[in-house]
């Protein structure tokens, strides 16, 4: 078997990688019988010649590789036909803007395999870079906050930065003491607040964050949809009936929103499920948010201020809530600066990058290459050999163009 780790194609360009110098190093060692190579590439966070040193074979040319891995979704020209691909897809949603790639691998016979589905027996992920996501979005967040209000500067994360050395930079500047609420409770939310304890954030109650209680530090407080949204007749919040009637609840967001000075937004949303700030909550003087950080990055979805995503050269843009339009970053008082960054773990690259091949490793890389019958690979492969698979047949007519 012969394996190819892929340069990145799509723009902006993730830096990235699928396995580390060192995590391939090691599997060719363990796997002497099957070959690794690595397509040339000047914009990974590990350069060709960290992969060489490693041992690796590095060139242009990856047509021979039985199996691809990336990251991002790749460009329709440059797929390779009758290949197993591995990488973020980002069309078994259905995004239309994506509508295109499927319908290529579909056309080019290749057998595609989506990390987001990679999940085990209770379907829960395996595969994933939620928790940095929330990690390093906090820390951009909290930049935002120092550039909008002039209270300090923290440099923007380059290829050398680490998760200490973003610790060490919050720390090393005095914080404001402000409310700061984080949506959700999964990894991305996790990610957002083991960043909080790390610099030292007061953890407030629900209690305390919704009251007039004194904050001296920076301040947060976590809250899950079960503490957002409420059921239209009265009744008690469910989890298994929200998951399954989300039409049947509505927002209750602006209790939060009197008190909160910060949102994070760091939840997952169901576009069925209720908009947590519409473009009239965001229009009330009742808000006092002026700074949202959307890691989850829905555009027009539960938060209504994120019309599209940033970038990391521009993480920031102004919401005029007044007219709903785009504004300049930090251009009025009045706008609601939003952090919209869709791509925030990219920026720790190497240590994201260490994190990912771990568990493509175990996950993925050592059933593959000890020929072992994979449920978890099984049921992540959306196409063989251009054929979507039973799980994944509800595409059909979403790649057909319907």
């Amino acid at each position: 078997m012969k394996i190819g780790l892929i340069r990145e194609t799509k723009s902006p360009v993730d830096n990235r990688v699928a396995l580390t110098p060192e995590q391939l190093s090691i599997l060719r060692k363990r796997y002497p019988d099957d070959a690794f190579v690595v397509q040339s590439s000047d914009t990974r966070v590990f350069s060709d010649d960290d992969y060489r040193q490693a041992g690796l074979t590095v060139q242009d040319q990856i047509n021979d590789c039985d199996i691809l891995l990336g990251i991002k979704e790749v460009d329709v020209e440059k797929l390779i036909p009758n290949k197993h691909y591995f990488f973020f897809g980002h069309f078994a949603k259905q995004q239309v803007s994506n509508r295109p790639l499927l319908q290529a691998l579909i056309e080019k016979k290749i057998t595609f395999s989506d990390y987001e589905y990679l999940v085990d027996d209770h379907n829960h992920r395996l595969c994933a870079f939620g928790w940095w996501a929330g990690f390093v979005g906090a820390y951009y967040t909290l930049r935002g906050y120092g550039l909008r209000y002039g209270r300090y500067v923290l440099p923007k994360p380059d290829r050398n930065f680490s998760m200490d050395k973003l610790i060490q930079t919050l720390r090393s500047v005095e914080l404001p003491s402000v409310k700061l609420l984080v949506t959700g409770n999964g990894r991305v939310s996790k990610g957002v607040q083991e960043l909080m304890e790390q610099i030292g954030a007061e953890r407030l109650s629900e209690e305390e964050f919704l009251s007039d209680y004194p904050v001296n530090k920076l301040s947060f407080c976590a809250a899950d949809a079960d503490r957002l949204v409420v059921r239209n007749d009265g009744k008690p919040f469910s989890w298994e009936d929200f998951t399954a009637n989300p039409n049947e609840y509505r927002s209750d967001f602006m209790r939060w929103g009197r008190h909160a000075d910060i949102l994070i937004s760091a939840h997952f949303w169901n576009p069925e499920a209720p908009v947590y700030l519409t473009r009239a909550d965001l229009a009330s003087p009742d808000l006092n948010i002026r700074l949202i950080g959307d890691i989850t990055c829905d555009i027009q979805g539960s938060i209504q201020s994120t019309l599209r995503s940033s970038t990391h050269e521009n993480p920031y843009y102004d919401y005029n809530p007044e007219t709903g339009a785009e504004e300049p970053a930090f251009s009025s008082e009045r706008n609601i600066t939003v952090m919209a960054v869709d791509t925030c773990p990219n920026a720790l690259a190497a240590d994201t990058s260490n994190y990912f091949g771990e568990m493509l490793i175990e996950h993925v890389l050592t059933p593959l290459l000890e020929r072992r019958e994979s449920k978890v690979i099984q049921r992540s492969t959306i196409l063989d050999k251009g054929k979507l698979t039973p799980r994944f047949q509800y595409l059909t007519a979403f790649a057909e163009g319907k």
